[in-house]
Formats: structure tokens, sequence, C-alpha cells
């Protein structure tokens, strides 16, 4: 039983911060200005990565009841996208982009944590593991295009 419940707070902590990662994204493309619209599709896709990927963890948890459906207020995650709305307000590209990398940084956290807890159930390790090479792609290009802004 400690295990089904210790398996359904690992998936729903991800599932927390796959919205989080949503809401973040979502203030940042309607906060970028016009000189930046290029980064709202990229975001527009990852938010759309973390809808998916919240859908295919529920699925995991089984019970609808038990599965999380908002964003975190805490806890032991850490959450990039508290100032998000401090830093998206007219900031610059290279702002802009440092802001996400954070919070690309705290979901792969996330993801490489609940992959080593050992905790994850046996049927969900090869979804999150897929998830967590996506999550680690997006990271990698908001990084580079951070470090080419900052050029």
């Amino acid at each position: 039983m400690a295990t089904t419940t210790n398996a359904t707070g690992v998936l729903n902590d991800l599932i927390e911060i796959n919205n989080d990662r949503v809401a973040g994204f979502e203030k940042a493309i309607a906060d970028i200005k016009e000189e930046n619209i290029d980064l709202k599709q990229l975001f527009q896709g990852y938010a759309g990565q973390s809808r998916k990927n919240g859908q295919e963890l529920a699925a995991f948890v089984g019970d609808a009841e038990e599965v999380e459906t908002g964003n975190s207020v805490g806890g032991t995650l850490h959450r990039a996208w508290i100032d998000v709305k401090s830093i998206f307000g007219g900031s610059d590209r290279a702002s802009i982009l440092s802001e996400a990398e954070r919070g690309e940084d705290a979901i792969k956290k996330a993801y490489n944590d609940a992959l080593s807890g050992g905790e994850l159930p046996a049927e969900a390790v090869q979804t999150v593991r897929s998830q967590a090479t996506e999550i680690n792609a997006a990271h990698d290009q908001i990084k580079a295009l951070r470090d080419a802004a900052k050029n």
C-alpha cells in the first residue's frame, strides 16, 4: 500500500510541475512583446508538451480523484516559475530565455529525481523516461537560444 501511495505522490509531483510549466509558458506568451514573437510559438509547443505529459501521467495514477489537477503551492519541488510575472513584463530576450531556462531546470530535476527515486510504478518508467528526454531537449534548446541572445 505504501509503495502505491509513494508512486502516486511521485506521479502527482510530475503532474504538478507540468501544470506549473504550462502556467509559466502561458504567462510568458501573454506578456511577450512583438520583438520576441518567435518565442510564442516555441513556448506554445512546450506548454502543449506539458499538457500531454500530464495526461499521460494521470493515466498511471488511475483513480481520477487522486490525480493532481492544480499547480503547486509548495512542497519538495523547486518552482522556478514563481517570479514569472515580474520577469516577463517588458523584459529583453535574454532575460525571458534565462527565466524559461530556470523553469526547465526545475522540471528537468523533478524528472531526474523521479527516475532515480525508485518509486515509480514499473509500467510508468518508460513513459517518464521518454518525457524526460523531451524535457531535456527543450531545456537544451532554450539554453542555446539564451546563449545566442546574450552574444
